[in-house]
């Protein structure tokens, strides 16, 4: 271990307790002298001293200010002509003040406004951060986010995938306007979800989608057998565009709540009961039997309802071409539903985000972070019984054997 001798001039410890900066200053009067004899060390030879082992010559100083908790200290960092000057002083320093970031950015993903850690970091360290400032620094998390949003998706194949949207408000041109966050999950052939991305659009358009679906298959994204989504009709038709031969589950969350939606308040209890029956049948022909019946009791009392159930049937129970056993998880939008009430937990802080790049930002690290959880956990369906059935389908399709319509169930190209 080195050891410095260090000289203290006499007014600054008269004024060490006496003044609030007084410690302070002392640290910094201390290590500027520390940098000093580092510089010597390293140089083999004091200011001015003619020696045989001299290694090069100082070439002045820079300042580096230092944040702690008893200040901020203002160094005097040796130059040098030789090459650069080396000293291990600062890297404790460096590794707290990445924590620090890190600690930042974590908080502000976590929902806490950047008016809150600004608080935060002035009590920990006595510093003045505004909240411009504490943004800047989340700006760090952009390179990271950018590239796990364009990450290469070549390498596996997702047999299901599921898609929603939900509406945030942005500043733009100086106006509130809404902006939708467009999002898309995947389960893999090893039964793992996966966030495969998420892109920001003026509104939940058939234009946007197509926009997102066609960034989503130029990264790579193959093997969808089945989309899962909610009816809206500009998402239907980009579905029906970029996943021809894939088949398309509509979600029955969003199915029955239409359906209510059309029905008289004095009937959505029991028409709810009915619908759910129907939509948890074992199979298709249990399932239009029950449907007969439901039409026959309500169609006089509940029309539109009725209309609406008649008209979304066979698209709400396209999951019962597949195997049972993954059909519960694969006929609702609720995997996606969840992120997205993750989102609104963190967006319900801001309000109103500054810009598309601060929105895309901390949705991005939001969703990486689920990410991660999902590929390093617990499995979320066993495919075994999938990919035995689809083999099997693929087979009977290449003897000839109602190809068309195996494809058209199967969802194949």
């Amino acid at each position: 271990m080195a050891q410095y001798q260090v000289i203290i001039d006499t007014d600054m410890l008269q004024h060490l307790f006496s003044k609030d900066e007084g410690l302070a200053k002392l640290a910094e009067q201390v290590l500027n002298q520390i940098l000093k004899a580092q510089a010597s060390e390293q140089l083999r030879a004091e200011p001015y001293e003619r020696t045989d082992e001299r290694q090069g010559y100082r070439n002045g100083s820079r300042e580096r200010s230092l944040t702690t908790r008893i200040g901020k200290l203002v160094l005097d960092v040796p130059r040098l002509r030789c090459g650069e000057f080396s000293t291990d002083m600062f890297e404790r320093y460096q590794r707290s003040e990445q924590a620090l970031l890190i600690s930042l950015m974590e908080m502000v993903i976590n929902g806490v406004s950047t008016r809150k850690v600004k608080n935060v970091v002035e009590k920990l360290c006595g510093v003045v951060f505004s909240k411009s400032s504490v943004s800047e620094l989340c700006k760090k998390l952009d390179q990271i986010v950018k590239a796990w949003n364009e990450r290469d998706l070549s390498e596996k194949e997702y047999p299901f995938i599921l898609v929603d949207a939900l509406v945030i408000r942005v500043r733009k041109g100086g106006r509130v306007v809404p902006q939708s966050v467009l999002i898309a999950c995947g389960i893999n052939r090893e039964g793992y979800r996966e966030i495969l991305g998420l892109r920001l659009g003026d509104w939940e358009s058939e234009a946007s989608w197509s926009q997102f679906f066609m960034e989503l298959k130029r990264r790579g994204l193959k093997g969808v057998d089945l989309v899962v989504s909610d009816d809206h009709k500009g998402l239907v038709k980009a579905i029906m565009t970029h996943f021809q031969g894939s088949s398309w589950q509509r979600c029955q969350t969003h199915f029955l709540r239409n359906i209510l939606e059309a029905c008289p308040k004095s009937l959505q209890g029991k028409l709810h009961a009915r619908v759910k029956h129907i939509l948890e049948a074992p199979d298709m022909d249990t399932a239009r039997k029950l449907l007969d019946e439901a039409v026959t009791e309500f169609e006089r009392l509940a029309p539109k309802a009725i209309e609406r159930l008649e008209a979304g049937f066979e698209d709400a129970m396209a999951i019962m071409a597949l195997p049972e056993c993954i059909r519960r998880r694969l006929r609702t939008t609720n995997t996606v539903e969840r992120l997205n009430r993750e989102i609104r937990r963190r967006e319900r802080v801001i309000g109103i985000f500054p810009n598309e790049e601060s929105a895309l930002r901390l949705i991005g690290a939001v969703l990486m972070e689920i990410d991660e959880s999902w590929t390093t956990g617990n499995r979320y369906l066993d495919m075994t019984e999938y990919l035995l059935w689809r083999d099997k389908h693929e087979k009977a399709g290449s003897d000839g054997e109602d190809k068309s319509k195996v494809c058209s169930l199967v969802g194949l190209h």
